[in-house]
């Protein structure tokens, strides 16, 4: 999720758990081979065991649509390590499929086919390959071609968002769909879209047939779903969050601040000033769909765009300590 799932944000919710791993925002690869300096600003875990500081591992994402550029970079960025390198086919964007590329991609399950099985060809072996994919551009007709002709490829696992191009992110996401991928092909597949709640992701995993899920913006809404949907599974025994049947998000509120803290003091080492403001502001936006707080804090800074000011009011709610009222 581009300009969102960063990794600061990375870093933020494997703090509070329940994540197998994560998949970073998508490198765009045209014809120019990247350098390591690229690969390292989108993905800055590399330089630390290809895991964000809670111990995640993260799979780097590489978009693109010439087979031969795309398994160049897929070498190079292999040198660095990361846990898996992911093929996205998915990306709705418009300046994305004028290029040739995400979803408009699956137009073209011929060339699915050459990119995948290229980048299985450039990488050591051992290095896992995943693709993601939509349902299709206009339609879902072609679903299952396209996921047979990643399978073909040699794509060891692909994560499916039960939806169109066209349907951009509207709801639903047509998880049944999913099952007849699933039947299709001999890899794992996961379930993607649409899953904000325990029981979005119990009726996602019973209309796909699929026991695994990838969570999207449904986890940057309520950074404790992954955990909540653990516990409702029984494979998790943390007792120090709510439990999945309460009202409300799985994560209090008070022990958010401290994260959003956390996830501040990374804005501000990490971005340009003028960005700041705007990113903590982003992140509330999506929480006070759960948080009434989220919408009171988002209220409360929608007009500041000072990172002094952000920080006092931080400050000020006991989300950071006193002795950093000076940060710049």
């Amino acid at each position: 999720m581009e300009g969102l799932l960063d990794c600061v944000l990375r870093d933020i919710l494997t703090r509070v758990g329940g994540v197998d791993h994560c998949v970073s925002e998508f490198i765009r690869v045209t014809h120019t081979l990247l350098t390591e300096r690229t690969f390292l600003r989108v993905i800055p875990e590399l330089a630390h065991g290809g895991c964000t500081p809670s111990g995640v591992p993260v799979r780097a994402q590489l978009l693109g649509s010439d087979p031969v550029s795309m398994a160049e970079n897929a070498a190079r960025l292999a040198e660095l390590g990361p846990h898996g390198i992911d093929l996205n086919f998915g990306c709705p964007a418009k300046v994305v499929n004028r290029h040739g590329g995400g979803a408009a991609l699956l137009e073209h399950p011929e060339l699915l086919t050459r990119i995948v099985s290229a980048v299985c060809r450039a990488v050591p072996p051992g290095m896992p390959v995943t693709a993601k994919m939509r349902l299709g551009l206009n339609d879902d007709s072609r679903a299952v071609e396209c996921a047979q002709a990643l399978a073909d490829g040699g794509a060891q696992e692909l994560v499916v968002h039960a939806r169109t191009k066209a349907d951009a992110y509207r709801p639903p996401a047509y998880w049944d769909r999913i099952n007849d991928i699933r039947l299709a092909v001999s890899i794992p597949v996961v379930a993607n879209g649409e899953i904000w709640t325990v029981d979005d992701a119990r009726r996602c995993r019973q209309a796909s047939g699929c026991d695994s899920i990838m969570l999207g913006r449904g986890i940057v809404t309520d950074p404790g779903l992954a955990l909540a949907i653990r516990r409702a599974d029984g494979t998790c025994s943390t007792e120090d969050f709510r439990q999945p049947d309460d009202q409300g998000p799985q994560v209090p509120w008070a022990d958010m601040l401290p994260l959003l803290g956390g996830f501040w003091l990374l804005v501000v080492s990490r971005l340009e000033r003028r960005q700041q403001a705007g990113r903590l502001k982003q992140w509330l936006n999506f929480m006070r769909t759960r948080y009434p707080q989220a919408q009171a804090a988002y209220d409360a800074l929608r007009t500041l765009h000072d990172p002094a000011l952000v920080t006092q009011w931080l400050t000020q709610q006991g989300a950071l300590g006193t002795e950093l009222l000076s940060i710049e």
